[in-house]
């Protein structure tokens, strides 16, 4: 031992002349500007994600309901309430927050002889600190997630303007994990999809690059992943909490990815349906669009025999028949409609019922009828003019493009209507005009402005991309026809489409004109359906057929569902087609 240790001890004596350092007041001590103490938490800017409760390593979050607070589209209704007997003040609640509404104060004082009252819900219960300006935020350029969406590769607008090879390349395997990485598994999605797909359990299998796993939660609930992986309406989009630090993620691109890499000559040991076992009751299905397929699916998993009555030559519905195939490939519906063929479901294709084989002759063949037979009729305007053999509907010509039949595309067209099917046939068109005169000559005019377009922004944009002109804010007035040949179309301006309780009541300009010409017109204002097959059921106040909540008709044995009862969306049809035979199987079981 040295000297210097032995002599060490004593040098502690100098602290005995030094002030010490205390304080004197320790309640009214303030906490650091930045301090990370009590949390704040703005109610009205939460949306209830649980991201907080999630990444809390001490379990010290619960997501719990507050009054006042109410359960909607993109907010789950619930707010993180806050046990500071596991608190550890890490922070990393406010760094995850999704939109910031998380916070703490630089308080750090709380007295009480009561072990429960440490226990709130911020921004619920009233605190002093409430509106206390400083403390922890999270700092400004500090992400734990990428804030931008992976972009997904397409065909340049001159690549694609005359042609109708599908424009959307999809997703590589890193640029899919890269997209999948930005979940933060909130499944705020899963309530807002009309199927209530497992999205954050099936993104994660991207993530840990398992797709047989992506595979199966995809068929849970969805039997058309090709299909809706092209050209779902995507509504869970509009709610990812990612959207609140940036992007929302490419939800709609994810669940593609998973059902491209996949050969459907392996979905039914993938999905463990080598050896389905079938009982004696049968059910006929009136349609083969994405509700009829879907019920098919289930049905057929549950042990039923299943027949699909189809009016047109192929599968598909109005993915096939209505949307086009640089959006939509024909091969890709077929790979979801081979798989559901090879689980037994039979099916009988240019017989439409009513015509070909009435209703009555399902009831008595089989045990139990859906009826799921779309909206393939257009709807005009009835303005003047429009009776016109140069006039036409949409839906009709949509249909005869995919049956391949020549349409007699014009030089100068304008296309009435501001939703996805008016950009469809005008994009479609617009190919044929590049096709046959090397040039572009479309106008697309709507009622809406294009804020309140009702289109997809996407097609939109895509629209003028390929050199289609939008004029937005117009209302049809009547079409001029000279010598029997359109002319254009005459327009007004409109002010305003809906009145103060949302209901469809334009007002017009009538002293501001406009016209467009044209010499062939296309009305895509909307779709009808063709119910006259089921006559003797009962419909609602809206002329559609009125079924309870498992899509029962008045009818016990008729179950109705698709785009005829919940409008024009494949997600919602496939979606009531699942609930339609669980409806069917309770039926037949009962």
């Amino acid at each position: 031992m040295s000297l210097k240790d032995v002599l060490k001890p004593f040098t502690a004596w100098k602290n005995l002349i030094l002030e010490p350092v205390s304080i004197k007041k320790p309640l009214e001590r303030q906490g650091a500007p930045r301090y990370r103490g009590f949390h704040q938490n703005d109610l009205e800017k939460c949306i209830g994600c649980g991201t907080c409760e999630e990444i809390c390593q001490n379990a010290a979050i619960d997501m719990v309901p507050v009054d006042g607070v109410e359960t909607k589209p993109g907010d789950s209704g619930l707010r993180p309430q806050i046990d500071y007997g596991r608190c550890c003040w890490c922070a990393l609640c406010v760094d995850i927050c999704t939109t910031n509404s998380l916070t703490m104060s630089n308080q750090f004082q709380w007295i009480d002889s009561d072990p429960e009252v440490f226990r709130f819900t911020p921004g619920a219960d009233p605190k002093y600190w409430d509106n206390s300006e400083l403390g922890y935020r999270k700092p400004e350029l500090y992400e734990l997630y990428n804030t931008e969406r992976v972009k997904v590769e397409e065909l340049h607008p001159e690549e694609r303007d005359r042609s109708f090879i599908e424009m959307v390349k999809g997703f590589s395997k890193e640029q899919a994990m890269r997209e999948s990485d930005r979940c933060v598994e909130c499944g705020l999605c899963i309530a807002t999809c009309p199927a209530h797909m497992g999205i954050p359990s099936y993104i994660k299998a991207v993530r840990n690059d398992n797709i047989e796993e992506g595979l199966r939660v995809l068929y849970e609930t969805n039997p058309l992943p090709e299909i809706c992986g092209r050209v779902c309406t995507h509504k869970c989009e509009t709610v990812c909490a990612m959207q609140y630090k940036g992007d929302p993620l490419s939800i709609r691109w994810l669940k593609r990815y998973i059902a491209d890499q996949v050969n459907s000559r392996d979905y039914q040991k993938i999905l463990g349906t080598e050896n389905l076992q079938k009982n004696k009751k049968k059910v006929a299905i009136i349609g083969a669009g994405p509700a009829g397929l879907s019920a098919a699916y289930y049905l057929s998993l549950m042990g039923y025999q299943v027949k699909i009555f189809e009016a047109l030559e192929k599968a598909g519905g109005m993915t096939r028949y209505g949307i086009p195939e640089y959006r939509l490939p024909y091969d890709q519906i077929d790979k979801d409609v081979k798989y559901i063929e090879s689980l037994g479901v039979e099916f009988q294709f240019n017989t439409k019922i009513g015509t070909d084989i009435p209703l009555e002759k399902l009831r008595k063949d089989f045990d139990a009828v859906y009826a799921a037979t779309g909206l393939h009729l257009g709807r005009s305007t009835r303005i003047k003019g429009s009776d016109h053999e140069k006039c036409y509907q949409a839906v009709d010509l949509l249909r005869e493009y995919t049956l391949g039949q020549e349409i007699d595309v014009q030089e100068k067209i304008v296309v009435i209507g501001g939703g996805n099917v008016a950009m469809d046939i005008g994009r479609t068109l617009a190919r044929l005009q590049n096709q046959k005169f090397g040039k572009v000559q479309l106008i697309i005019t709507s009622l809406e402005s294009e804020d309140i377009m009702p289109a997809d922004r996407e097609e939109i944009v895509e629209s003028r991309e390929e050199k289609i002109r939008i004029e937005p804010g117009w209302g049809p007035k009547d079409i001029k026809i000279k010598d029997q040949t359109i002319q254009g179309l005459n327009v007004i301006k409109c002010l305003s489409v809906f009145d103060d309780e949302g209901r469809f009541n334009p007002v017009f300009d009538t002293d501001q004109k406009n016209f467009f010409e044209a010499d062939m017109v296309v009305e895509a204002i909307g779709q009808g359906m063709d119910i006259e097959y089921m006559k003797g059921v009962v419909l609602t106040e809206r002329h559609k057929v009125k079924v309870d909540k498992n899509f029962q008709s008045s009818e016990p044995w008729l179950f109705v569902g698709g785009d005829i009862v919940s409008g024009p969306d494949a997600i919602s049809a496939i979606g009531n087609g699942h609930q339609a035979a669980k409806g069917i199987d309770q039926y037949l079981n009962q």
